[in-house]
């Protein structure tokens, strides 16, 4: 049977209250309402805590919804990297490949910007270098020591002129050919170069033992003043190389000498520089007339 139409509470006094009383109930909301509206438009702080109550009291399920959210991310991401892995490490490892190979090459490039410099501040304090080449190769490993430059008699290179790097004497030329050029090392046993202690110039020959070492032979015998880390430089003696050029360290003492370690390894050693025979180059140095002077029988 439907239910009558007509919604109203007749005589019944239980009826008739509980309606009053939800109209009553629905207008004291709305007021209450109201208030409340009014209340946080004039002070948004006024209910600041309650505020904050109920983001505490919502706080959990949020945590507990991230962290589903969170897992199936997780989830998507590790199913499609199981997919992709591959490629991605191949990838990755070619990338560092790559980046290795252009770290040794910037790597090499600083270390021959160096040395390059090193020659030119080099170049700058001596006389002029014939040539400025590259050491080509070494025999370091035979009994014979020699090296092959760069630059040959169409550079100006000539037999005997002496070869140095940044760091002391390499040896001196013993063959030229139009490009390339012979070099005897001063570790050679048929070399023979006249030194002297660079703190008080006591003098020796430095003779080549095949090794890669040198053999310090006293010109005055008697007791051996040596001491294990001086110093030998060229003394300028027989005209061939300049006096003052680094040549190599003891480490050793001998009954007459010591055994020295040269400072320059030819092994270790990309470019060099070709400088003229050092009796020519004083011999030029005083025919050149200085700025400002007249010639001889001038008035």
């Amino acid at each position: 049977m439907a239910s009558p139409s007509n919604r109203r509470p007749g005589y019944s006094r239980k009826a008739q209250f509980g309606t009053f009383f939800g109209y009553l109930a629905a207008a004291v909301g709305v007021l209450a309402g109201g208030g409340l509206l009014i209340a946080s438009a004039s002070n948004s702080e006024s209910f600041s805590s309650l505020r904050g109550a109920a983001g505490d009291a919502a706080a959990p399920a949020g945590e507990v919804s991230a962290k589903v959210r969170s897992t199936g991310d997780g989830f998507a991401a590790t199913l499609a990297g199981y997919f992709t892995r591959g490629s991605r490490v191949s990838r990755l490892e070619r990338e560092v490949a790559e980046a290795r190979v252009r770290d040794a090459e910037a790597r090499a490039l600083k270390d021959e910007n160096v040395r390059l410099k090193a020659l030119i501040g080099l170049a700058a304090t001596e006389p002029k270098p014939v040539a400025v080449t590259r050491l080509i190769g070494s025999t370091s490993s035979s009994t014979r020591r020699f090296a092959l430059l760069g630059a040959g008699s169409a550079q100006g290179v000539a037999v005997g002129m002496p070869v140095r790097s940044p760091l002391g004497l390499v040896g001196r030329v013993l063959e030229v050919g139009r490009n390339s050029a012979r070099v005897l090392l001063i570790t050679d046993s048929e070399s023979m170069v006249p030194v002297r202690r660079a703190s008080d110039g006591i003098e020796a020959f430095a003779t080549g033992q095949s090794n890669g070492t040198l053999q310090l032979r006293l010109i005055n015998s008697g007791v051996n003043p040596l001491r294990k880390g001086d110093a030998f430089v060229t003394s300028g003696q027989g005209g061939l190389f300049r006096p003052g050029t680094a040549v190599a360290v003891v480490e050793n003492l001998t009954r007459d000498g010591a055994v020295a370690r040269p400072l320059s390894d030819p092994g270790a050693t990309d470019f060099v520089a070709v400088y003229p025979l050092w009796d020519e180059a004083l011999k030029g140095a005083e025919l050149k007339p200085e700025p400002g002077a007249r010639p001889a029988g001038a008035r």
